[in-house]
């Protein structure tokens, strides 16, 4: 289970500790004033002691959460993953891909790896690692009453096994995985990107299935 972590969960709106991406941004934010171009904060339940269920993906999308300000929003693998959630009763409203849509996560938490917009969606070891020692792990923490993480992709999921002190070797990478580990179910998934859609290295069926496995995991508890 989460251990209580006093470290800020969330990076400030100017956040310098990885130069690349404080610089990314920077250029983006001339470009597009009007977007969000800023760390993507963690988008969860109302009262963060009924959330039971936490989402990790690797980092915001440049005309998706970046330009947003809320994880995955404004492409397509927002419209697959929360369809997924309001199915199983993890979300309430309607989608609308725009962060005023008025839509709700029940019992869940959203988040990224890696807060800010990396260049070609590609954040490097360094980013990742800074990332998950000064915000992921604080974020977990965050969350005292967490019975589930689902990791979307295998650097997402390394991540989270690292940030919860585990060995890599002891909990691979696999989509529909799950690792039980000190009253904390670890699932994994393919990340519902559309490429992968596309590609059919996931389907909505196969990311339907996982969803299935941790509704009836929180249902159990």
């Amino acid at each position: 289970m989460p251990t209580a972590d006093r470290r800020p969960s969330e990076p400030p709106r100017d956040c310098a500790l990885c130069p690349r991406l404080h610089a990314f941004i920077a250029g983006w934010r001339a470009r597009e004033p009007g977007w969000h171009n800023a760390p993507v904060p963690t988008f969860a339940a109302a009262d963060d002691d009924d959330v039971r269920l936490l989402i990790v993906g690797l980092a915001p999308g440049l005309r998706g959460a970046n330009r947003t300000g809320r994880p995955f929003t404004g492409d397509y693998a927002g419209d697959l993953l929360y369809d997924t959630l309001t199915r199983f009763g993890l979300a309430a409203g309607t989608y609308r891909a725009r962060p005023d849509d008025g839509l709700e996560l029940i019992g869940t938490a959203i988040t990224n790896a890696v807060r800010c917009v990396p260049p070609e969606n590609k954040p490097v070891g360094a980013e990742i690692r800074t990332c998950r020692e000064h915000f992921f792990a604080p974020t977990i923490a965050r969350f005292a009453n967490l019975a589930a993480i689902l990791s979307l992709g295998q650097i997402a999921h390394q991540t989270t096994v690292r940030a919860l002190g585990l060995k890599l070797s002891a909990h691979p990478f696999a989509h529909g995985a799950r690792h039980d580990t000190d009253g904390l179910a670890l699932f994994s998934s393919y990340h519902c990107s559309r490429y992968n859609t596309n590609t059919g290295r996931l389907t909505e069926a196969m990311f339907v299935d996982v969803f299935a496995a941790i509704r009836r995991h929180l249902d159990a508890g």
